[in-house]
């Protein structure tokens, strides 16, 4: 809230009190900040304080960048079962004790890699789960396909999105890989979300086309965008200078992010903290 205040009314404890509170809000602004690292294909680390969520970590892709040492992992979100985005998912899980989060069926492929049964939190769309770290994740709907494994592939349930709930106010919605749908309309009614981590390259998913019909017509809460799964493969063509020239929104920013930049996020409403 902004208060008008007339100079000849304030007093020596107004003043403390207002310096206090200005000191207060600035320790929980820093307090509060959530950062997001792109690691190159669908791979994101998301941040607050010691606490590290990684999505999708396939840190092998071909983008990812050679002088990032990836440190604790404390929780994993899963879109689908393809091997580009269960990742070093198995690894991770293994060498930091990560709680890892994906739709039922991926739970059985995991399990059979040796990741603990207690470390494995199965749900399905529309669950919604404590992540830890002050997060919370929904899983949300995705147009694709899904299987585990490599060469021979195994049951991996259905293709999902992530809809992140950080503590400082911020909503992060990793769109998975997906064709634009009608119900990112319902995403967007339902969770707000402001930061959108958006597939854009196209062949396997909607390209730049796709991703901006999205940001005019159903993701209107929409403020930044971080594109993601494009230029890992020649097939992944689409460029986010194609998504700006065809969004026609104004109050969007498209920023993309080199692999290994990070993206800061203080918290989004000050009055929150008073």
């Amino acid at each position: 809230k902004l208060y008008r205040i007339k100079p000849e009314t304030v007093t020596v404890g107004l003043a403390v009190e207002l310096f206090l509170r200005s000191s207060r809000m600035a320790t929980s602004l820093e307090k509060a900040s959530v950062k997001i690292t792109w690691l190159g294909h669908a791979a994101f680390l998301i941040q607050h304080g010691d606490f590290t969520v990684a999505i999708d970590p396939w840190f092998g892709n071909p983008k990812f960048p050679k002088d990032v040492e990836v440190g604790k992992v404390d929780a994993i979100l899963i879109s689908h079962g393809h091997f580009d985005h269960v990742g070093d998912t198995v690894d991770l899980a293994k060498k930091h004790g990560s709680k890892v989060f994906c739709i039922h069926e991926i739970t059985k492929f995991l399990a059979k890699q040796g990741v603990p049964e207690d470390q494995i939190v199965g749900l399905n769309k529309g669950g919604t789960v404590e992540v830890g770290g002050g997060f919370k994740a929904t899983m949300v709907n995705a147009v694709h396909s899904g299987a585990c494994g490599g060469a021979d592939l195994e049951i991996g349930g259905d293709p999902a999105g992530w809809v992140l709930h950080a503590h400082n106010g911020h909503v992060v919605y990793h769109t998975g890989d997906t064709d634009v749908f009608g119900d990112m309309k319902i995403v967007d009614d339902m969770h707000r979300p402001d930061i959108v981590l958006m597939c854009i390259g196209g062949h396997y998913t909607m390209g730049p086309a796709g991703a901006a019909y999205a940001l005019d017509h159903f993701l209107k809460s929409a403020k930044i965008i971080v594109p993601m799964h494009y230029g890992t493969f020649p097939a992944l063509a689409g460029k986010p200078q194609e998504v700006i020239a065809a969004v026609k929104r104004k109050d969007v920013n498209v920023s993309p992010l080199a692999p290994g930049e990070q993206l800061s996020l203080g918290g989004r409403s000050v009055t929150d903290l008073f």
